[in-house]
């Protein structure tokens, strides 16, 4: 057996062994009922069968094997403006069919005032933190707002010297920032794939339930753009600057840190194909700190606020009971909670657990089909983003975290090269756009 292949062996069998460990121990200690235990089966079983379809991939990526050359094919000139302007108006088009949507639903207004409907989940705290920042004393529900990291806020107060208002401000920064992702993405694509794969890519990132989301005063625009220019940047070999578009999104989302995982592989991998020596590796290699600094900042926002740099896990434990726990262990619970509430409250059912269930199952089976087609770094960010934003003990926004994953697109765009597959998929999803988002417009759950 040649090294390879014993590399792939010993790493499926950790990896399963890891997994059933984990799956048993949680198994002695949790019952979710057959239905539950049934559901967290189903989702240890897709990531295991994600797993040993990554692993092979993962060993050719770190040899020295040389990788494909990129695609040499012409596009449509001024591409990045035509996809900066189709996501800016995407946006006002979203605005304006929350507007349209919700005066047919009977509950009026103008478009001016509906736009004040956008602080119904989360934005209310980002827009809050803009405008008056942390607080270290007073009502418990402003304190515990330290938990939502400051980049976000940050931008609005930039903006807001611009418009004059603060929602207002939100909702400009989150159209640039949707906008900009869009061109940054497709030229992440164009790294590696024609300009049919990475315009269906973008097409796919529009589709994916739960996008509206990025036309909302909300954190995942900016944090999406941050993550996309910090691994192309990386793939392009501008270290320096992918570790400062990092950190940003460190400093947006918790979840930033994931990026360190494509980071440290594409690093890896460019070290084994080019026998890269000391003096220019480790320059690179320090750049990688500067994510987790991204996030160390946000300590220390914590700190000056509350005297404890990690103060927003307690307040995340106190406040909401969350704690990082097993991703098979949320579909056990998720579960029991949909059965509970199909009868009782179907609006909950419809509208918060059957989404958050569909949601992950999806996002595994999905990069699963797709993972030998998929860049190894790619698939390892994919995994590593699920891991911990699935594992939260008391998950509600698994559509609006896995949207803003861009890793699901791609894996799309890679499985529907056929034009049936492609139809299927764009009717499909925009049919399940569609009802994610009147179930947001009235208000069933959608976080």
């Amino acid at each position: 057996m040649d090294r390879k292949k014993s590399l792939t062996l010993a790493g499926r069998l950790l990896g399963l062994l890891a997994l059933s460990a984990l799956l048993v121990l949680w198994w002695l200690r949790y019952d979710y009922g057959p239905w539950g235990r049934a559901a967290a089966l189903v989702s240890a079983g897709l990531f295991a069968l994600l797993g040993l379809r990554f692993i092979p991939r993962w060993v050719d990526f770190w040899s020295d094997t040389p990788l494909p050359a990129a695609p040499d094919e012409d596009e449509p000139r001024g591409m990045g403006l035509r996809i900066f302007l189709s996501l800016w108006c995407l946006d006002l088009l979203i605005l304006l069919s929350a507007w349209g949507l919700r005066a047919a639903l009977g509950y009026g207004g103008s478009f001016t005032g509906t736009l004040g409907f956008w602080r119904c989940t989360d934005s209310q705290h980002y827009l809050a933190i803009a405008e008056d920042w942390y607080l270290s004393e007073g009502v418990i529900d402003r304190l515990v707002q330290l938990v939502f990291l400051p980049g976000y806020p940050l931008l609005i107060r930039l903006l807001r010297l611009l418009t004059g208002n603060y929602l207002t401000a939100g909702l400009l920064g989150s159209a640039l920032c949707f906008a900009g992702s869009g061109v940054m993405f497709y030229r992440l694509l164009r790294l590696d794939l024609p300009h049919q794969i990475a315009q269906r890519a973008l097409l796919f990132l529009c589709l994916l339930p739960g996008s509206f989301f990025y036309a909302a005063p909300m954190s995942e625009s900016l944090f999406l753009l941050c993550s996309l220019g910090c691994v192309y940047l990386a793939r392009r070999d501008r270290w320096l600057a992918a570790g400062l578009c990092g950190a940003w999104a460190a400093f947006t989302r918790s979840l930033g840190l994931m990026l360190l995982v494509p980071l440290i592989m594409e690093l890896v991998a460019m070290a084994a194909r080019s026998k890269m020596p000391a003096k220019k590796l480790v320059p690179r290699a320090v750049s990688l700190l500067l994510v987790p600094l991204g996030f160390a900042a946000y300590c220390v926002v914590n700190y000056l606020v509350a005297g404890n740099p990690f103060q927003f896990m307690i307040y995340q434990a106190e406040h909401w009971g969350q704690h990082l726990g097993l991703f098979f262990n949320t579909a056990a619970y998720q579960t029991q909670r949909a059965i509970s509430s199909y009868t009782e409250k179907p609006h909950v059912f419809l509208g918060l657990w059957l989404p958050n269930l569909i949601y992950g199952y999806a996002a595994l089976a999905l990069v699963a089909a797709a993972a030998k087609k998929l860049r190894p770094s790619y698939t390892a960010w994919l995994i590593a983003y699920f891991v911990i934003a699935i594992g939260a003990t008391w998950l509600l926004s698994a559509p609006r975290y896995l949207m803003a994953m861009p890793v699901l697109p791609m894996a799309l765009a890679l499985l529907t090269e056929r034009e049936s597959a492609k139809t299927g998929a764009v009717v499909s999803l925009t049919l399940l756009w569609l009802l994610y988002f009147l179930a947001f417009l009235q208000r069933w759950q959608v976080w």
